[in-house]
């Protein structure tokens, strides 16, 4: 995923289903400057910094 999309995502009001290492993940926030974004797990309350590029929409 990129920085464009999830910017696109943060800003609808539409639902998106969007996956960290075959997880549901919600975004929490995103940070342009390092390409990073905080999700939180929709299975359990763990949340995590990752890259932005290892998140992915189940097409």
């Amino acid at each position: 995923m990129n920085y464009e999309r999830i910017n696109y995502i943060l800003n609808t009001d539409n639902k998106f289903d969007i996956f960290y290492d075959d997880r549901p993940v919600w975004i929490q926030e995103i940070d342009s400057n390092n390409q990073k974004a905080k999700i939180g797990f929709v299975d359990n309350f763990e949340e995590k910094d990752v890259f932005i590029r290892d998140l992915y929409e189940n097409e």
